[in-house]
């Protein structure tokens, strides 16, 4: 749906976007076809979509023959949905995904979500350590945060989103949204965002282990996380580095060494 038509749908279905769930829903063609087709899910493909509003992206994944499952928060989206998708082939579950335990996430082949930006770490964070078998991710952001995304290591904005999404694979800024793209419009421009796997999936364990390396920042990492000092040590690292300044594959390393010298 076009922008009128989105307008005129919103109208006669009377439903209003939530300021309290960040919604702003995607009324631009263009934009819609484009994500779907990066997304590199086909006929058959197992996906999850976390957020799917009215249902614009969900529609072309059900017309395209995709195993889809949305994830939405809002009750009232998701009766709309279910009524719209009425007798699709189609999981339509009702919930935060932060708080979705029981679902069948090492099934999912590829994951598609328009983030609320306020949730944006914690979701994506969630996506990359339950979907095991994903080969792709697919987000819409805000532009600015794709700076704290792909972070290097040694940058203000580096940190654990940047560790986890390179340890993921490879990250690509693909689309500029313009705010005009939604209803209503948001106050910053949006940008599309594809993860492709390829180093692996990053474990619960290796966040948790990232988060407490992070823990603060600028002190050295020994004193932060101090059960790492012997690890670090023997991996002839120095004892004085900062989290910051540790690379992606380093910590890969370090957690690797640091498992082993726990069993």
């Amino acid at each position: 749906m076009n922008r009128e038509d989105t307008l005129r749908y919103i109208n006669e279905h009377e439903i209003l976007p939530d300021k309290n769930f960040g919604q702003n829903f995607l009324c631009d063609e263009e934009i819609i076809s484009d994500i779907v087709g990066l997304s590199g899910a086909a006929e058959g493909s197992k996906i999850i979509e976390i957020g799917p509003g009215l249902g614009a992206l969900t529609d072309k994944f059900v017309e395209m023959g995709s195993d889809i499952t949305a994830v939405e928060i809002d009750k009232r989206l998701n009766e709309h949905l279910i009524r719209r998708f009425e007798g699709k082939d189609i999981d339509i579950i009702c919930s935060d995904y932060l708080k979705l335990d029981d679902y069948d996430a090492e099934s999912f082949e590829y994951a598609v979500s328009n983030i609320p930006y306020y949730v944006m770490t914690p979701i994506m964070m969630k996506l990359m350590t339950d979907l095991t078998s994903c080969k792709k991710m697919t987000f819409m952001v805000e532009e600015a945060a794709i700076s704290r995304i792909s972070a290097l290591p040694g940058s203000k904005q580096y940190g654990p989103l940047a560790v986890m999404c390179s340890c993921f694979g490879i990250i690509k800024k693909e689309l500029v949204v313009p705010r005009s793209s939604f209803i209503p419009p948001p106050h910053t421009t949006s940008a599309v965002i594809t993860l492709t796997r390829e180093e692996g999936i990053p474990s619960p364990e290796f966040q948790d282990f990232i988060e407490k390396c992070f823990r603060e920042r600028r002190k050295k990492i020994t004193n932060s996380f101090p059960d790492i000092k012997e690890t670090i040590l023997s991996m002839g690292i120095k004892e004085d580095i900062r989290a910051e300044h540790i690379t992606p594959e380093t910590y890969r390393d370090i957690f690797r060494h640091y498992k082993a010298s726990m069993i």
